[in-house]
Formats: C-alpha cells, structure tokens, sequence
C-alpha cells in the first residue's frame, strides 16, 4: 500500500496557492486608495510570523513543537483534505476578485462591489478560504506551534477585515452597507 506524504503534499498544496497570487499580480487593476504604508507593514509582519509558525519547522522547537494531538495519519489525511478545501475556496474567490484584489486593503480604479460566488457567501472568502487551510495544516501537524500561528493569523486577518471595511464602506456607502446586513464577515450564517 503506498501512503500520501501527507506534510510533502501540504507544502505543494500551499505553494500552489502562492503561484496563483503571484500569476494574479499582474491582472490587478491600478490602486486609487490604500491603508496606510505603516499599518500595512505591520499586518504583513504578523502574517508573516503567523504563517511561518503554522508550517515551517523553524518555530518546531520546545513547548511549540509539542503534539496538541497524538500522531495519527486519518487525522493528518483529514487536516490534508481541509487545507486542499481551504485553498481551493481561496483561489475561487480570488478569481472571482479579478482586477480588483489586492495585497493591501484598497480601493481600485474602477473599483467593483463583488457579491457573486463565493463573495454571496462571505464578504471575505479569501480569508474564509485560508483560515480553513490553516486550520487544516495545524490539523495535520498537530503541534502547538501551529496553534499559536494560527491564532497570530486570525488576528492580522482581523485588522485587515477591518481596513478593507472601512475602505469598502467609504467607496459604496449604501450598497456595502445593505450587503454587510445580508452576508457574514467571515463563516456563512455564523460570523
């Protein structure tokens, strides 16, 4: 019986979601307002730690390389199929973004109010899509470590959400304001 390298896979799973950010990049329509430089900084910098944490082996040392669950493939192979999900939903929505993504909370030219796909779902789910890629890579690894990740990545998505709602709120007043009321933040019918 062959077995999946469930950790190897992972890694692709994710690099692949970074080829797409990447290739999309150069489709993003020209930025007519942004958050603040320092405020973006920061965001990055706890985004970075964040998803270091959740699946690099550098944090894999003492209490944070400690196993929150005992060792066993089902469970990896489940945190695999919930990081596959997770990115997938990611890409989706990303595509379905189009020119109007971006790295930072901003405002484009031409900016468009998305609410079709997986935007009829939630209002950001990119960050819905990468939250459960992360929880099913803390899953899959199982150690402390990747709990605190993702904790630090719930937070930066937290202040980013809220950045790109002020954004959104100044550019259409009226229709993000009847769109916030009928679709969740975040988890459909929950958050």
């Amino acid at each position: 019986m062959i077995t999946l390298n469930v950790h190897s896979t992972i890694g692709y799973v994710w690099e692949g979601l970074g080829l797409v950010w990447l290739i999309g990049l150069a489709f993003t329509k020209r930025t007519v307002r942004s958050q603040t430089g320092r405020t973006r900084l920061f965001q990055m910098a706890v985004f970075l730690l964040g998803f270091l944490m959740v699946g690099s082996d550098w944090f894999r040392k003492g209490w944070l390389g400690v196993r929150f669950i005992p060792e066993s493939y089902s469970v990896e192979v489940l945190g695999l199929a919930l990081t596959v999900s997770g990115c997938l939903f990611a890409i989706c929505a990303r595509l379905t973004l189009g020119g109007n993504w971006s790295g930072r909370a901003t405002v484009k030219d031409g900016h468009e109010l998305i609410v079709k796909g997986p935007y009829s779902l939630a209002r950001h789910p990119i960050y819905t899509g990468l939250l459960l890629g992360c929880l099913g890579t803390t899953l899959a690894f199982g150690e402390w470590g990747c709990v605190l990740g993702l904790f630090i990545i719930v937070i930066g998505l937290l202040l980013k959400m809220s950045q790109e709602e002020k954004l959104m709120m100044e550019t259409f007043p009226e229709a993000y304001s009847r769109y916030r009321h009928r679709v969740k933040a975040l988890i459909p019918g929950v958050l």
